[in-house]
């Protein structure tokens, strides 16, 4: 299933650009329909820059009942790479490029080639709301029964602490 980028093939293309379509569920993400995504991947110099749009639906647990949900995923990827060291040669080349703020810069270690299959995923996984509600009239645990609102009995410890308040 993995979908691999060569940056040889990169570099010897057509304005060291490449364009490609991804449409495929991803292996540990409960995929509704399949993730969808259009990608460009261009080189600067030592740098690679994928960007692109990425829609599908997947299913989600929500915090508050625990019910599984429908969430649509509808972002828009921008992914930078670097071949080699940020500094040095780079600042030297004359060619310009924006590292925007809150954009992180991946570093290849040598390797030659970009893994699109584990880009996808980790971008989808990101993508999901900090708090994942399956609505706004969630009753949250309303719907759980009594005994599963039983309390952990290891907890037990923290009803017997006494904090004496300083003087």
């Amino acid at each position: 299933m993995k979908k691999i980028l060569s940056l040889d093939e990169l570099e010897n293309s057509e304005g060291k650009t490449l364009y490609f379509t991804f449409n495929e569920k991803i292996e540990g993400i409960e995929c509704v329909e399949p993730i969808n995504a259009q990608l460009c991947a261009k080189m600067y110099d030592d740098l690679v820059q994928i960007t692109g749009h990425v829609k599908g639906k997947v299913i989600l647990e929500c915090d508050l009942c625990l019910e599984k949900f429908e969430q649509k995923i509808d972002f828009e990827l921008d992914e930078i790479y670097s071949k080699g060291s940020l500094l040095g040669e780079y600042d030297e080349s004359g060619q310009e490029f924006e590292i925007k703020e809150g954009q992180f810069v991946t570093d290849l270690n040598g390797e030659n080639e970009i893994d699109i299959y584990d880009l996808l995923y980790q971008s989808v996984i990101l993508s999901f709301p900090n708090k994942k509600v399956c609505g706004i009239n969630c009753k949250g645990r309303e719907y759980l029964t009594e005994e599963e609102n039983v309390p952990d009995p290891r907890l037990d410890v923290f009803n017997k602490i006494q904090i004496n308040p300083e003087k």
